[in-house]
C-alpha cells in the first residue's frame, strides 16, 4: 500500500490556470507602472502565462504514477548495494518570492527487492521541482516518495542550488550555493553510503560546471 506524502498529488485545470495567470500578469505590469498595451508588452501576459504553466507543471504530475512501474532487483545482487543517480539538473520557483532557483540533485537508494528504471528518478525530481517550493521541502519530498513507493533499505537525496532571490535582491550575493540533504534508513546510519552519495553529488556538480560551497 502506498504511503502518501503531504503533497503527492495536486491536479489543476491547466486552461483555467493559464487564463488566471495571464490576467494577473497584466495587473502586475500595470502595478509596476507600465502600460501592458504598448508594443513591447502587448504579448507579455500570454508569455508569462505559458512560462508559469511550464514552470509549475508539477501540479499536473502524480509522483507515485511516475514510480508506478517497478522491477524485481537482479537475482544474486548482494544486500546493501547502492543505486545512485547523479547530476540531475532542475529548475524550481521559490514560494517566498516567485523567483527561480536552480541546481543539481543526486538521488540514491538501497533496494530491498524492488528497483525502478533510470529515467524515473529525474522525472520524480522534476515533478516536485515544478511546483512552488523551498529547497528543504523539495529534498524531503523526493526522499519520502521514493521510500514510500519502493520500501528500500535506505534513501538519500542531496541538492545544491543557487537562488535568484539571494543573488538578485536582498543580500545580492550571486554564486552562493545552498546544499540540503535528506537521509532515510541505512543512508542515515551507514557512513560509507553517505560518503558515496557525497562523492557522487560532487561529481554531478563538477560535470555541470558547479562547485559545491
Amino acid at each position: 500500500m502506498k504511503k502518501e506524502t503531504a503533497r503527492a498529488v495536486q491536479v489543476r485545470d491547466a486552461s483555467a490556470a493559464h487564463g488566471a495567470i495571464e490576467a494577473a500578469a497584466m495587473e502586475l505590469i500595470r502595478a509596476i507602472g507600465e502600460d501592458p498595451t504598448r508594443d513591447g508588452l502587448r504579448e507579455t501576459p500570454a508569455r508569462v502565462a505559458r512560462s508559469y504553466a511550464e514552470m509549475t507543471a508539477g501540479y499536473e504530475m502524480d509522483p507515485f504514477e511516475i514510480l508506478g512501474t517497478v522491477f524485481e532487483a537482479p537475482a544474486g545482487a548482494p544486500a546493501g548495494d547502492l543505486v545512485i543517480v547523479e547530476g540531475i539538473p532542475f529548475h524550481a520557483l521559490c514560494e517566498h518570492h516567485l523567483l527561480p532557483f536552480s541546481g543539481v540533485a543526486t538521488v540514491a537508494y538501497v533496494p530491498s527487492g524492488r528497483i525502478v528504471g533510470l529515467s524515473k528518478i529525474p522525472r520524480l525530481v522534476d515533478a516536485f521541482a515544478r511546483r512552488l517550493q523551498v529547497q528543504e521541502r523539495l529534498t524531503a519530498e523526493i526522499a519520502e516518495t521514493l521510500e514510500a513507493a519502493l520500501a528500500p533499505r535506505g534513501v538519500g537525496v542531496m541538492i545544491s542550488a543557487e537562488h535568484l532571490c539571494l543573488a538578485a535582491r536582498g543580500a545580492r550575493q550571486p554564486g552562493v550555493q545552498m546544499t540540503t540533504e535528506a537521509m532515510r534508513g541505512s543512508l542515515r546510519t551507514d557512513a560509507g553510503h553517505r560518503d558515496a552519495l557525497a562523492r557522487a553529488h560532487d561529481r554531478g556538480l563538477a560535470a555541470r560546471g558547479v562547485e559545491r560551497g
